[in-house]
């Protein structure tokens, strides 16, 4: 999506409670040819705006300090994402982005297991991130659920309603909003929570780079998602 629709408030597909639909208009800056990606009555992808605009790297292009976390990611998650191996160009961005593990540590034993995916995919579908909303669908889907007909309970539907809003507007979260999270979390926990919204709003904007969706990810991709970044 082209800046100017982000300057307006403007998304071309949104998350409606647990289902990804595309936006009346998807293409709302029509001007703009260089990142509208969906055709509005075929759903086929311009595999043009695809391509990456940076490439990922091999180990051995990486300087030091990227191989060190590069071989932690291998020991830990048996691979590395594209993401990733594009983040690999600087060694501070790659270990800031992988404090992404630490905190989602912290905030799991509050939330349980479940929650704190939904939580993820809700940020990630939000701000159309087309890798990391699919890698969190992923996991709903193997877990057994589906990911488009989700069941909330109040407190779920409130973490999932709060990271809605964190993506898309962080200094919209309302006091009645923050009010009902104090019912629920103690002022750590929001914090922890807060926390980690950002850095995976962080991981979605990483992605705007066009990163490629691994080959891992392909069968679990949504039918009404499309293009704008990827993965965790």
């Amino acid at each position: 999506m082209s800046a100017g629709c982000r300057q307006q408030g403007r998304l071309p597909i949104f998350y409606q409670g647990s289902m990804l639909a595309p936006a009346k208009n998807a293409d709302c800056c029509p001007g703009d040819r260089s990142i509208s990606t969906l055709d509005p009555t075929s759903h086929v992808f311009r595999e043009d705006l695809l391509m990456p605009r940076i490439e990922p790297i091999s180990r051995e292009q990486a300087d030091p300090q990227a191989q060190q976390v590069w071989d932690d990611q291998i020991a830990s998650h048996g691979r590395m994402t594209n993401m990733k191996r594009t983040l690999a160009r600087s060694g501070p961005a790659l270990a800031a982005y992988m404090q992404w593990y630490p905190l989602r540590q912290e905030i799991a034993p509050f939330l349980g297991e479940r929650l704190t995916n939904l939580f993820a995919h809700a940020i990630s579908t939000q701000t159309d991130c087309l890798i990391c909303g699919t890698f969190f669908r992923r996991i709903l889907i193997d877990a057994g659920e589906n990911p488009d007909e989700l069941k909330l309970d109040d407190r779920e539907q409130l973490v999932v309603e709060f990271g809605r809003q964190i993506a898309k507007d962080a200094w919209g979260v309302s006091e009645p909003l923050f009010a009902r999270l104090q019912s629920y979390f103690n002022d750590d926990e929001i914090l922890k929570l807060t926390a980690f919204a950002g850095l995976m709003v962080a991981t979605n904007i990483i992605n705007t780079l066009h990163v490629e969706l691994d080959d891992y990810l392909a069968a679990y991709r949504s039918k009404e998602s499309h293009q704008h970044g990827s993965g965790t």
